[in-house]
């Protein structure tokens, strides 16, 4: 098979885009060094993060100047999401390092007054723009397709700019912001999109551009396609993880955490079995869930970590599974079987390198939120959150939040945030504040939902994951109370979590709060509705969301 170099310069995830070229057919070749870059025929520069830690990786080891070797010598070249945003002159994100300059403008962040920041999950990359429907595809492009984003810098689309310099362009929308999805000029072509996460129609843009179709016909006609552009709703399959009791690593799911059967044995039944975590990620994927979503509630504490067994779940996975995957447990400071101290990053890097693209921080959060407080607000530079986020980007860490309700009859017998509630208490409250738990639940905390999400926020969480004790295992739908006031807290996305029993639970949230998306997890596990079902009846119902395309 032919090879493709790609330069790996410790940019998160690189296995899924090592697995994706393998599976348009193409072999890998990693270059190490500078002097590796003259022996690339196609090089790949990846990436997610931030801009100027990624061109000055690239200055300090001296690729600079070979990158402009190769494109000036007419070689393919592809940058994917950073590796974009890398061929500007400059990001406002880091106003002092200069990019590449093949494009003399600069990345601007984009507005957070009416959305939330950075922009994460499915979006357009068209090159049919203000009804200008084009018969030709770029590299693999689809006017009907979505693809995965996460980045909070962009450049902004202005008509004819870049096409004065020969630039072709695809785009999308945020909001009312177009910016730049793609770019091609000649041997050079960019992303701000992950293709080794959009699934086929990702797979497809490689295939492309490394064949060296730059332009096709479209088997579509684009005049009669709906390119309805803007960011989906994001329908999410969790499995929470965890051994059960022959030792076997299953997908179990509990009613309030507790995932055993109900079997009338004092002591609680055995660990609830619903299927193989790998399988079970590859059926959602080919349903079209957006995003995987693996929670390891044990944490497997006895195990070497370089033998912990979500490593080899997530390897397995994707190979198979071209959306992201989120791994959560586990993710802190330890010490290791044999005494060795291993830091929450050096963790995270190993999921990364695994296959992860995120990471879910639960308890150990709430701790650093509470030493946040304690010392005035003040930052510690050294807690999970920052030092993961400093590394690979605020949009590689997610908070898993676990709050339940305290119920109280007045707002001045609690110092903590409240709200009045529909649901009254078991004795008629009308108001509740919101505990934060750590433990799986086990233990609650002084410090409420407010408090906890505007903290890790400031400490450089990209996302939260919103999950509700109240609501786990109910099938009564979300705690939209809850989503609506931690929406109104904070910038960054919030995935809302708990509850859901039926796809109309996930077009309630999606009417009737302002969450970035949705997980599910007992419906879909019992097979009580498939994501393709949630996904067909939003759309039904006038929501945006992206549907599986087929197979290359």
């Amino acid at each position: 098979m032919p090879a493709v170099h790609l330069l790996d310069y410790v940019a998160g995830n690189v296995r899924s885009l090592v697995n994706a070229i393998e599976k348009v057919g193409y072999t890998v070749e990693l270059v190490k060094s500078p002097a590796d870059v003259p022996a690339a025929e196609k090089l790949i520069i990846p990436g997610v993060g931030h801009f100027g830690h990624c061109l000055s990786q690239l200055e300090k080891a001296g690729y600079i100047d070979p990158i402009h070797a190769h494109i000036k010598a007419g070689k393919p070249f592809m940058g994917i999401c950073v590796g974009l945003q890398a061929i500007f002159e400059s990001s406002e994100e880091d106003p002092d390092v200069k990019g590449l300059g093949l494009i003399p403008s600069r990345l601007q962040k984009f507005r957070d007054e009416d959305k939330s920041v950075p922009h994460i999950g499915w979006n357009s990359a068209n090159t049919s723009r203000k009804g200008k429907a084009t018969e030709d595809s770029l590299y693999g492009l689809r006017p009907s397709s979505k693809y995965y984003y996460v980045h909070s810098y962009a450049a902004r689309y202005i008509e004819g700019e870049l096409e004065k310099d020969g630039w072709a362009v695809a785009t999308a929308k945020y909001g009312d912001e177009e910016f730049v999805g793609a770019v091609a000029r000649d041997n050079v072509f960019a992303t701000q999109f992950h293709p080794e996460k959009s699934g086929e129609a990702g797979l497809r843009v490689l295939k492309a551009f490394l064949e060296g179709k730059m332009h096709q016909k479209l088997a579509e006609n684009p005049s009669a396609v709906s390119t309805k552009e803007g960011l989906t709703r994001r329908v999410i399959a969790c499995l929470d993880v965890r051994t059960n009791d022959q030792g076997d690593l299953v997908v179990t799911k509990g009613d309030q955490y507790d995932v055993r059967e109900k079997d009338g044995v004092s002591t609680g039944g055995s660990v609830r079995n619903l299927g193989k975590p790998v399988d079970m990620a590859k059926k959602y994927y080919e349903q079209g869930a957006d995003e995987i979503t693996f929670l390891n509630i044990t944490s497997f504490r006895n195990c070497p970590v370089a033998d912990t067994p979500m490593l080899e779940i997530l390897k397995r996975t994707s190979e198979t599974v071209f959306v992201p995957l989120t791994i959560g447990g586990g993710i802190r400071d330890t010490v290791d079987t044999d005494g060795t101290k291993i830091s929450a990053l050096d963790i995270a890097t190993m999921y990364f390198k695994s296959g992860a693209d995120k990471v879910s921080i639960g308890s150990d959060a709430v701790t650093a939120a509470e030493e946040y407080y304690a010392s005035g607000k003040t930052l510690s530079g050294s807690t999970a959150i920052e030092s993961i986020s400093s590394a690979y980007g605020n949009q590689a860490v997610v908070i898993s939040v676990d709050p339940r309700r305290v119920y109280i009859s007045s707002p001045g017998s609690t110092p903590h945030h409240t709200i009045k509630t529909k649901t009254p208490g078991p004795n008629g409250e009308e108001y509740c504040w919101y505990q934060c738990t750590i433990k799986g639940g086990r233990e609650g905390r002084d410090i409420d939902v407010r408090q906890l999400v505007t903290a890790v926020e400031a400490m450089g969480a990209g996302e939260i994951l919103l999950n509700c004790i109240d609501k786990d295992g109910s099938n009564s739908g979300f705690d939209l109370e809850l989503i609506n006031d931690v929406k109104a807290a904070i910038k960054i996305p919030v995935i809302a979590s708990s509850g859901a029993g039926n796809p109309d639970h996930f077009r309630e949230v999606f009417d009737e709060t302002a969450t970035d998306a949705a997980l599910g997890a007992g419906m879909f596990h019992r097979a009580e509705y498939t994501v393709k079902q949630v996904k067909e009846y939003l759309q039904e119902k006038g929501q945006l969301v992206r549907q599986y395309e087929q197979a290359l």
